[in-house]
């Protein structure tokens, strides 16, 4: 039979082919694959309607899918942000997986060059303490997927909440105004060391807004900080309520979003102007790394860059690809705990030796209308109270055969914590109760682990009481 005048069925097959040929022929087969599948759209237009191969073999049909928005899922910006998703990459690289750039100091071609550097017309690194491509890397990510301009990652979560305190607020003149439930190291810094460089500062209950107005109506307040959700009862504050309160009043409002990840909440997008994290938690998410990041605009993040090559707080290239390696399963690992803890908090408010459950994605949570108006998720953290005293609860710690007792949260392996014991043990009755700290109080992170495993796990240890 006489073959088609087609030259694409006249080109020869790879079978056919000199060895030369064949080999030339993969190639561009493989890098026409490759370019394919490297657009972002064919990334997303595989999973949307329209999209699909028609009758005949080899043709791809024209999307008829509805406009996307121009900002990609967290999914894929978990994976490809700051990598091949990057506008403008820290890395000129052709490896998939980001490289460690271990060296300290970056060379210029030439004196020219340097002081093109420096008059800003070139960009380029200088020294590791200012600043990395592997870890620009990881900041170009995380601003991906807290909607920001800029991130700055730093040595630790304290490291980014005491830079971003110094930084936005002026010894002598500013004004800080936080909760009494915001992380207690975060606290204590607030209340001992900022108020001894000349700095006024206010505590409040979390959910005080007349109190928060009369504050802010003096007219001195610099910036509000405070976790959402709060550590260990898991109180949430309404952002955007605070956000506009006060703004009209000129005050910045910094949210630790620790408790949640970027997945489950962007503050930023609500009215926050600095997002801060403990990277080592969700973001990292495998308890191996120590890490803090730092999100707003431009401006703000400059300054507080500014402040943080003085302290030192600079994260070194290797833990930065290890929380980059982290951020890439994110997604995954938190709609998973997601999952389980609200699975869980449902089970045990209704199970007759829990007295008490605290977790916002519960409608009996007094925050629940909270969370449910800014948060997609709330998080791999319950705390509850057992009907028990210290010992009983202790035995019931004890009798838990899948977690590991430690603290942190966040990773992939499930932790358990009595607070009495382990963040409070040796402190007075009166310090634990403004605390909110019962003997009987249990904090559990849940990890990845099949719920139905944790849930008998759980199950089998109230037995124990």
């Amino acid at each position: 039979m006489a073959r088609s005048s087609s030259p694409l069925v006249n080109k020869a097959s790879p079978t056919e082919a000199s060895p030369t040929e064949q080999r030339r022929l993969l190639r561009a087969r493989r890098s026409s694959k490759r370019v394919t599948a490297l657009r972002p759209e064919a990334v997303l237009d595989a999973t949307l309607p329209g999209t699909e191969q028609q009758d005949d073999p080899g043709v791809i049909a024209a999307a008829t899918a509805p406009k996307r928005d121009a900002t990609l899922s967290d999914e894929t910006l978990a994976v490809h942000a700051g990598e091949k998703m990057g506008k403008n990459s820290a890395m000129d690289t052709d490896s998939i997986a980001t490289p460690i750039v271990s060296g300290t100091t970056h060379w210029f071609k030439s004196s020219h060059d340097l002081i093109a550097f420096k008059e800003g017309r070139r960009h380029n690194f200088e020294y590791g303490r200012y600043g990395n491509p592997t870890v620009k890397v990881l900041e170009d990510k995380i601003s991906a997927l807290e909607r920001a301009e800029s991130t700055l990652v730093t040595s630790s979560g304290m490291n980014a909440i005491v830079a971003t305190l110094l930084a936005l607020v002026p010894p002598g003149a500013g004004h800080v105004v936080t909760t009494t439930e915001c992380y207690s190291e975060a606290r204590a810094f607030i209340g001992d060391k900022l108020s001894k460089m000349g700095i006024k500062v206010t505590f409040i209950e979390l959910n005080d807004m007349e109190t928060l107005k009369d504050v802010l109506d003096q007219g001195d307040v610099t910036l509000f900080y405070t976790d959402c959700p709060t550590n260990p009862h898991l109180k949430c504050i309404d952002i955007k309520l605070v956000a506009e309160l006060c703004h009209r009043k000129g005050a910045l409002v910094c949210i630790d979003s620790t408790l949640t990840s970027p997945m489950n909440q962007k503050p930023l997008t609500i009215g926050a102007d600095i997002v801060v994290h403990s990277a080592t938690k969700y973001i990292a998410g495998h308890h191996d790394v120590i890490a803090g990041c730092i999100s707003g605009s431009d401006a703000l993040i400059s300054r507080i860059r500014a402040w943080n090559h003085d302290l030192g707080g600079a994260i070194s290239p290797d833990a930065a690809y290890m929380i980059i390696r982290g951020l890439k399963t994110m997604a995954l690992r938190v709609e998973t705990q997601n999952h389980t803890t609200l699975r869980m908090a449902r089970l045990l408010e209704n199970h007759p030796k829990i007295e008490r459950v605290y977790y916002p994605g519960l409608i009996s949570s007094p925050w629940h209308h909270i969370a449910k108006s800014q948060m997609t998720g709330c998080g791999g953290v319950i705390s509850f109270e057992v009907a028990s005293d210290l010992h009983g609860v202790m035995r019931f710690i004890d009798a838990l055969e899948i977690p590991f007792i430690a603290t942190s949260l966040g990773g992939c392996e499930s932790l358990v914590q009595q607070p009495a014991v382990m963040s409070f043990w040796g402190k007075s009755d009166e310090e634990k109760a403004k605390n909110g700290i019962k003997d009987n109080l249990v904090r559990f992170s849940f990890g990845i682990e099949k719920f139905e495993e944790l849930r008998d796990d759980i199950l089998q240890a109230l037995e124990k009481i």
